[in-house]
């Protein structure tokens, strides 16, 4: 489950973040996530309350905001939802000159210490 690494990955990042800046808790954290990044938020829930355990993120909320998938067509320039299982063929011209604009976003937006104010990251995944 690569939910897992992700996890750990943001857990290590945002007690890195919490060291440097002297935090002793963390509340929250904001995570986007793209309809195509291949993450199921409910498991990724799961895994990161793992991941947090004995760490100074113990007891923080992962907050997800999802990234609906988007693409435009390169041929005549028309912009559509890609959905799931994604459709990358242009639904005016059916060209397959696509740009995904959209979707596969995986960063932290920000996190919120318990004792002090938000943080926007300085380093983001994706």
């Amino acid at each position: 489950m690569h939910e897992m690494s992700i996890a750990l990955a943001v857990v290590e990042q945002v007690a890195r973040a919490a060291r440097s800046h002297g935090a002793e808790a963390v509340e929250s954290v904001r995570l986007q996530v793209g309809e195509l990044a291949g993450v199921v938020p409910e498991s990724l829930e799961f895994c990161f309350e793992l991941a947090c355990a004995d760490t100074v993120v113990a007891g923080a909320r992962l907050l997800t905001e999802p990234v609906a998938a988007r693409a435009r067509c390169g041929g005549c320039g028309t912009e559509w939802p890609v959905g799931m299982p994604p459709d990358l063929c242009c639904p005016r011209c059916a060209g397959a000159e696509t740009e995904l604009l959209a979707g596969r976003e995986l960063q932290i937006l920000g996190v919120c210490w318990a004792d002090g104010p938000a943080l926007a990251p300085t380093h983001q995944e994706g």
